[in-house]
């Protein structure tokens, strides 16, 4: 998949098909639109290109609302690539580009810059100075300029409507079946090790810490997780979370490696970890053993959990 960080120039040579969004999480909603427009370009012989923003809207427009993000940029645009798109046009954007009204948008970027021939939303699309436009409006200035809208109705998954504000609220409250079921796929955090806790050149003991996020948290609890480091993946009990037993404030990610080996492992390496279920939630334990003991029956859940999940 191509990415292209600027509207200077035009990016794609010929006609487009475009979703446009911030595609926070990529989820099954926004996977319906981006197949639908791979699909599509296709048929037309065009390029599908999904157009996104950085920072989020909100971080400019309403910082102190602006929500914790489930897919930083880079995480969001290997799951865009995944969908098997053309491209991606991530937008800068200022307080300058929100004043552009509607007829400026659809005129100037839309067809001028992407060279439009059709462009595909959710029917809760708003663009425009102050989100002035959806999807009516869309089809409308569509019709003039002479591109083709196409709004595709709302997902439903657990009788839960898909959106990203649903996605956030479930992992926020720890449910992460329900999350998944949502997204298409476990929710990760993809980070390095932290550093300054006996990081060398190899892993010796079962249990790795994550460096300081700064995005999306579950819940404070245990989880039952995968951890996959540089290219090996390992069963994995991760407690998010103050560690209380142990006195302390600080958050952390700590998970306990249950399949695990010998690794290399340095501060940079990549870590990326995916949470299937919540266990229980974080408590104080009397005493370290008995907190070794919460966590032998903690690993036992999580290795049916994921035995039984190998068979679905």
């Amino acid at each position: 998949m191509q990415i292209f960080r600027s509207l200077d120039a035009p990016p794609l040579p010929g006609r487009t098909v475009l979703a446009i969004g911030n595609f926070d999480g990529v989820h099954r909603g926004h996977q319906a639109i981006l197949n639908q427009i791979r699909e599509r370009a296709s048929v037309i012989g065009a390029k599908s290109v999904a157009v996104t923003f950085a920072p989020h809207p909100v971080r400019v427009l309403r910082p102190e609302q602006a929500p914790k993000l489930i897919t930083p940029l880079r995480q969001k645009l290997d799951l865009l690539a995944a969908t098997g798109i053309d491209a991606t046009v991530v937008i800068p954007f200022t307080r300058e580009f929100s004043q552009l009204s509607a007829l400026q948008f659809a005129r100037d970027v839309l067809l001028g810059s992407l060279h439009a021939a059709e462009v595909h939303e959710g029917d809760n699309f708003r663009f425009g100075h102050n989100a002035s436009a959806g999807p009516a409006e869309l089809a409308q200035l569509g019709k003039e300029l002479g591109f083709r809208v196409v709004a595709q109705p709302a997902l439903y998954a657990r009788g839960i409507q898909v959106s990203s504000s649903q996605v956030r609220r479930l992992i926020a409250e720890g449910e992460m079946a329900t999350a998944r079921a949502l997204l298409g796929r476990p929710f990760s955090i993809c980070s390095t090790p932290a550093k300054g806790r006996g990081i060398g050149s190899r892993l010796t003991v079962p249990t790795i810490n994550l460096a300081p996020y700064h995005e999306l948290l579950p819940a404070n609890g245990v989880y039952v997780t995968r951890l996959k480091i540089g290219a090996e993946v390992f069963d994995a009990v991760t407690n998010a979370g103050h560690r209380p037993t142990f006195g302390e404030t600080a958050y952390a990610i700590e998970s306990h490696l249950l399949n695990f080996r010998e690794i290399h492992l340095t501060p940079d390496t990549p870590l990326e970890l995916c949470f299937f279920t919540r266990i229980r939630s974080e408590r104080k334990f009397e005493s370290p053993a008995a907190l070794k003991k919460q966590i032998l029956r903690d690993a036992a859940h999580a290795r049916r959990y994921l035995l039984l999940l190998k068979h679905f």
